[in-house]
């Protein structure tokens, strides 16, 4: 297996793992707080209730007229009813009373109460069962703990539950403190099953109006159904005060065939709720149990997604978004988490209108955290990559070329080449075999530790890129990694550095080794070559070792007519009182017609090469 698809496996394992931990978060309820109340704002609409519920309220003119509530007689409640059964042929399809009339008071209201409870069996009670949490006996003799254990059960006085139907008004909110579930129905511990008071109550209603029965939606394991709210706290448009129908200021015409639900609808009675399509605002115990009973009506039932299955899309989406956040670039990285973070809403909420509930927040949220992890993944990467372009360069060429390079974004670290023009420079330290043996190993290395920086500086001074250096010898190129307008020239500026630089060095040297000066008071001189044309330049080798060089026919022709200099110094022909000389091809000396005085030595056969090459030394820059 190559080293890249070790990588690769690799990549994708970890990215997998960290969907996985994402994906446990989301299943351990991490996000639920947040992830609910986003579900609110996108699925919580609300839609105009038909007008079929009328609420007649408990509200501060009633208390105004009738007194402190907990002092209400329940002969008030009886003439209420009645007022609202008025007439055989004008009464409501159905009266929910949403106040709790559990165990006996005054016989003769009591009897008022039911008698007019009974007067068209309309009438519908509302009842409540105490829950907590309990650990229950097995038969095999082991626990298991119940949190909705039903401990109390409070229904109506025996002579009103006997002419009345009966619905619980429990509530029960969601972890967040919000109503957002209704329990359509619990089942008491000898079995009986009673359904809420809205269910009842809408059963009634389409009984009493010979409309077909009730589908019931669909619940969790615990009986809880996901309510759809159609208003928000005070969007019933009616709201009737209690004192206003037992006066009869408002005729039982108006209540007519209609749902009437009676029950506290003031602050003052300690009804209010919060609830998911309003987070703000308190909703009446009314106003809910009106919620409910038109959404039951509607039939317009939302079921919410199994969580395993939507934690198994969720593992498979942040999965492939992780592969191919690591994959694609930044800009398309970028795209791809904007068009999920964006469309996932989206399809959630048309999804919800086909009637399934999905979680808004999981998607986008872990998105955003493998996107995140991308850019720090890319941003590290990058930051590795130019700190391997400056490893790599930072030795062989001045520090802006690398910063240009950086800022052009040239992978400058992958193996393979590219043909160019350059100029390429050839030096090396004449007579250096003689120095040698004449120094011991130390000394020898101290001169190198002098000429050979000096070979670097006169190089990434004139934006030169130091290629080796081969012992006493160096080799450099021009116009790569970056091209430069005047390279030819830049190289031999260079040389013209090194040629001068060679008379400073050889005098700080003649005092530390007298005995090695020449004639002249020399120590070092240097050899020069320089001959342009086209070359490979790129990085040679492999992942593990690799050379940024230039390769092909120019670089052997540099390197023999740096040779010649030396040749020519050994047979003679070249004045070693000269000090250093630069030799130049005929190439080079056209490139620079006009700006040199060179003398030629004519065409020279070089090692290697087939055809003379015309040679010159260099005798001034004009």
């Amino acid at each position: 297996m190559t080293e890249d698809k070790k990588k690769n496996i690799r990549s994708i394992a970890v990215i997998a793992i960290l969907a996985a931990f994402l994906v446990l978060l989301a299943g351990m309820g991490v996000l639920k707080r947040l992830d609910l109340t986003v579900c609110d704002l996108l699925y919580q609409r609300g839609e105009a209730f038909d007008g079929e519920i009328v609420l007649v309220g408990i509200d501060k003119k009633a208390l105004e007229e009738f007194g402190p509530y907990n002092e209400w007689d329940r002969e008030i409640m009886a003439k209420l009813l009645e007022a609202l059964n008025e007439s055989e042929d004008c009464h409501p399809a159905v009266i929910g009373i949403d106040v709790l009339y559990a165990g006996e008071s005054e016989e003769e209201a009591d009897s008022f109460l039911a008698r007019a409870a009974a007067q068209y069996g309309n009438v519908v009670s509302a009842c409540a069962a105490e829950f907590e949490h309990q650990w229950l006996w097995q038969e095999d003799g082991s626990y298991t703990s119940d949190s909705f254990a039903i401990t109390a059960f409070e229904e109506p006085y025996l002579a009103l539950n006997d002419v009345s139907a009966k619905g619980h008004i429990n509530m029960m909110l969601d972890q967040d403190g919000f109503l957002r579930h209704h329990l359509l129905e619990i089942t008491l511990p000898d079995g009986e099953k009673v359904p809420s008071f809205a269910l009842r109550i809408a059963e009634k209603y389409k009984e009493v109006t010979r409309q077909e029965s009730i589908k019931r939606p669909s619940t969790n394991h615990r009986g809880f159904w996901y309510l759809p709210f159609c208003g928000r706290p005070g969007a019933l448009d009616e709201s009737i005060s209690v004192a206003d129908v037992i006066s009869g200021r408002v005729s039982a015409e108006h209540f007519s065939g209609k749902i009437v639900l009676i029950g506290p609808y003031t602050a003052g009675l300690q009804d209010g709720y919060l609830t998911a399509i309003d987070h703000a605002a308190p909703m009446y115990g009314v106003e809910y149990h009106a919620n409910a009973i038109q959404a039951l009506l509607w039939e317009r039932y939302k079921t919410e997604a199994k969580d395993n299955m939507q934690l198994l899309l969720l593992y498979a989406v942040l999965v492939c978004a992780g592969i191919s956040f690591w994959r694609f670039s930044v800009r398309s990285s970028s795209l791809l988490w904007a068009g999920l973070c964006g469309g996932w809403p989206v399809l959630c909420f048309f999804v919800y209108q086909a009637g399934v509930i999905l979680h808004v927040l999981w998607i986008p949220v872990g998105v955003t955290v493998l996107y995140a992890g991308s850019l720090i993944y890319h941003y590290l990467c990058e930051a590795w990559r130019r700190r391997q372009v400056i490893q790599t360069f930072q030795k062989y060429v001045a520090p802006e070329i690398v910063e240009e390079l950086l800022k052009k974004g040239i992978d400058a670290l992958k193996p393979g080449g590219e043909a160019k023009e350059v100029a390429v420079l050839f030096v090396d330290i004449r007579g250096f075999t003689t120095l040698s043996e004449r120094l011991d190993a130390g000394e020898v290395a101290e001169i190198l530790n002098q000429c050979l920086p000096l070979f670097a500086q006169c190089i990434m001074d004139h934006g030169g890129t130091l290629d080796k250096f081969i012992g006493d010898a160096a080799m450099a190129f021009w116009n790569a990694p970056l091209p430069r307008e005047d390279y030819v020239m830049d190289a031999l500026k260079a040389a013209m550095d090194m040629a001068a630089g060679a008379e400073g060095l050889s005098d700080r040297l003649r005092e530390r080794f007298p005995k090695l000066a020449n004639e002249e008071g020399r120590i070092l001189s240097f050899g020069i070559g320089i001959h342009m044309g086209k070359a490979v330049v790129g990085n040679v080798g492999s992942p593990k070792r690799m050379d940024y060089t230039v390769i092909g026919d120019t670089v052997n022709t540099t390197s023999r007519i740096e040779s010649e200099t030396g040749k020519r110094l050994r047979e003679g022909t070249e004045d070693g009182a000269r000090g250093s000389v630069i030799y130049i091809s005929r190439e080079v000396a056209d490139a620079l017609e006009g700006r040199i005085e060179a003398t030629s030595l004519g065409p020279i056969a070089l090692k290697g090469k087939a055809a003379s090459v015309e040679i010159l030394r260099v005798e001034k820059l004009l």
